[in-house]
Formats: structure tokens, sequence, C-alpha cells
């Protein structure tokens, strides 16, 4: 008998799932037509279930606020993935005018850094036995490249967590169009970077 997340998967893998939150906070998994808890959208989320949360009521699409609270439950159960200083620049960003490129910036960051994942696995699990040497390698190469990736997207916020960060001097604001040449820039230098990365698995 197939669980609701098994049964989810082979529905999500043809259509999209729409989940109803009510206003006690219950989810309805139209799907299988059964309640179910954040940790079984959890678990839809790693099978690569596609599914919408909507509010019961007005039909609001919630699906990005009951994702970002799945992160919080699970950090808030020690799982922590979200460095202390990374969030911090995240909120950061919150109003600034460069907010609207980083969804995409952390959208080719992550994806990258899934697909070295995928290939290490797939070349680990040619080694017999694994070596975990390898494995370890790979994933000290693959977070130094997220951390030199945030560091040339916001160069003025790496700093120690000691010491709240100091404002720079007030200098001369570039223009929207120089803003965006820089970006495009930096995104190039991390193309190339990772590029190099590839060349060395």
């Amino acid at each position: 008998m197939q669980s609701d997340t098994e049964s989810a998967a082979a529905a999500g893998a043809h259509e999209k799932i729409i989940i109803q939150k009510y206003a006690n906070r219950r989810l309805y998994n139209k799907a299988t037509s059964s309640y179910i808890t954040l940790e079984d959208l959890s678990r839809m989320v790693k099978e690569g279930v596609n599914f919408e949360v909507r509010d019961a009521k007005s039909g609001e699409d919630i699906t990005r606020k009951v994702l970002t609270q799945i992160i919080f439950e699970e950090e808030a159960r020690g799982q922590n993935l979200l460095p202390i200083q990374f969030l911090r620049q995240l909120i950061g960003f919150y109003g600034d005018r460069m907010q609207a490129f980083l969804p995409s910036f952390l959208e080719l960051s992550l994806d990258s850094f899934i697909r070295q994942q995928e290939r290490m696995r797939s070349q680990i699990s040619a080694v017999t036995p694994p070596t975990m040497g390898v494995f370890d390698e790979q994933i000290r190469q693959n977070m130094a490249l997220f951390d030199r990736a945030m560091k040339m997207f916001t160069p003025f916020a790496f700093r120690g967590e000691e010491t709240p960060p100091t404002a720079p001097k007030p200098a001369a604001s570039p223009s929207d169009s120089d803003a965006l040449a820089e970006l495009r820039k930096q995104m190039a230098a991390m193309q190339e970077q990772l590029a190099e990365l590839n060349k060395k698995v």
C-alpha cells in the first residue's frame, strides 16, 4: 500500500498537486483526499513532487510562506543548514535595489552546487569501495565555491561576526545600469570558477 507521499509523487509526476491550508493550519492534499503535515510536505519536496499550497478561503498562493515555514521548523529542530552570516546578508537585501537580482543568483548558485553533487555521487558509486576522502574533498570544494560566489556578490558584507559591520563611507552611487553591468561581470567570473572546478572533478 502506497503512502500519501508516494501516491502524491506518482500523481505529481504529471501535474501540479494542490494543497489547501485552512485557518486551523491543517493542510489538505486534494490529490490523495487526506490531511497531511509539514513533514509530509518536506518529503514531497525531497521526492520532487510538484505542488502548490493555496489558502483554502481566499485561494491565494501561499507556497512560498509554507516552504519558508518548513525551513524554519527544520532549523528549530537543530538542522542548521543556513549559516548565521548568510541569514544576516539575506535580511540585508530586503529593500535593497539589488534585491531583484538575488533570487536568480541564488538559483544559479544552488543549481551549480546540485549538479556538482550529482557528478560526485556518480563518481563515488563507480569506486569500490567508496573513498570518503574524495567525498569530503568535493564537499569542501563546493562550499568554497559558494562562499566565493557570495563574496563576489556582496564584497562588503563579509566581515567577522565578532564585531558589527560598519557602514562604508558615503560615495557616489552608481546608476542602475552600472550596477547591472557589475553584476553581470561578477556572474561571468563565477561561471569561470565553475568551469575550473568542473575540470578538476
